[in-house]
């Protein structure tokens, strides 16, 4: 099998708390050949804590210096597209980090650009490659729910908004709904069966903000002492109506007076289910109801490893890309309409 080399474009702390540390896990299969960074020290300090050989300041000076099969896209959110138009015209596949953009602009941008140059790409969206969220999915393909109709998720923390580049819209694009609304929004999607988004109803609040609340931790980008810009939403509520006739209603929030959640519930036909622990809500043989507990997955799963192991089986041609660019465009569609339905106080068509 043949050994893939990736270059990391963005040497931040999704680099260096999530991907690097998968990548040495997983050094038999694919060598980090290569980091670049704007910030040439950092990208200099994650090379030598990580044996990374080469170091750049940009990809463009990535994509000329060192042969790579794909880059790994780990900037913030505005520079997604980009790097990926980048790689894609350079024939490079491509694995990006979530969001796919800070724009739907320039998602579409992004699927162009890779659907131009016939190279690979795989939304980098990990709560899909849990054991928990694939038995899900397999289930759901084998129709042990039925007809997905409606579900419900949350993402919400009582104080967790992170510092440094996340609250300034320049760089992000959004604040909570685009930083981990992404997540709980795209997994319940993906496990609904990923039905065709055609509108959005939603309300954002600032009305928390820039709290000084003593006694809680944040989420620091590397860049928290220069990027002090806060013009981002608290928190949001949307309604998303799929094509099908389901509906997904979704809970997201950084900073709200309420304890924290975290959940995906699927309500089927024939079943529903509730994650962590992946319990099914049905009927037994006899008839009668029933709740199942699947056993899968468990605490210490590192669903950052999965999902780099499963991009390299997708690139040695051993598995099919689970979340393409389609996906998260599709996505991307959705947290543009939260944020345009908020905008306009009414509901949009996507």
């Amino acid at each position: 099998m043949k050994k893939l080399k990736v270059g990391i474009v963005g040497a931040g702390n999704i680099a260096q708390n999530a991907h690097l540390p998968a990548y040495a896990k997983l050094k038999d299969r694919i060598e980090v050949a290569a980091i670049a960074d704007i910030n040439l020290d950092r990208a200099k300090e994650a090379a030598e804590k990580y044996g990374i050989p080469q170091v750049f300041s940009n990809v463009d000076e990535l994509l000329a210096g060192c042969d790579v099969d794909y880059i790994d896209i780990c900037t913030w959110n505005s520079a997604h597209a980009p790097v990926a138009i980048a790689a894609a015209k350079a024939k490079k596949d491509i694995l990006c980090e979530k969001p796919m953009a800070d724009s739907l602009e320039n998602a579409l941008a992004m699927q162009k650009a890779v659907e131009e140059n016939g190279v690979k790409f795989m939304m980098a969206v990990v709560t899909r490659y849990s054991t928990e969220a694939q038995t899900a999915h397999e289930m759901q393909k084998a129709g042990a729910f039925g007809d997905i109709y409606f579900a419900r998720t949350a993402y919400t923390r009582r104080r967790g908004t992170p510092l440094g580049w996340f609250t300034d819209t320049a760089l992000s694009g959004g604040g909570p709904v685009i930083d981990i609304g992404v997540h709980c929004i795209d997994r319940t999607w993906f496990l609904m069966g990923r039905p065709k988004p055609v509108s959005v109803s939603a309300s954002t609040s600032y009305a928390i903000g820039n709290y000084q609340t003593k006694g809680v931790t944040r989420w620091c980008s590397l860049d928290k002492d220069t990027q002090v810009n806060f013009n981002t939403e608290d928190s949001a509520v949307a309604l998303v109506r799929f094509e099908n006739g389901a509906v997904m209603v979704a809970e997201i929030s950084w900073a709200q007076n309420a304890p924290a959640e975290s959940y995906v519930r699927l309500y089927g036909s024939k079943a529903g289910a509730a994650f962590d622990p992946l319990t099914v809500y049905g009927e037994n043989e006899a008839g009668y109801l029933s709740d199942s507990t699947v056993t899968c997955g468990g605490d210490g799963e590192d669903i950052f490893y999965n999902e780099i192991l499963y991009f390299a089986d997708c690139l040695c041609g051993e598995k099919e890309i689970l979340s393409p660019v389609e996906d998260g465009v599709s996505v991307q569609k959705i947290l543009d309409g939260i944020y345009r339905s908020a905008a306009e106080g009414k509901e949009v068509t996507l």
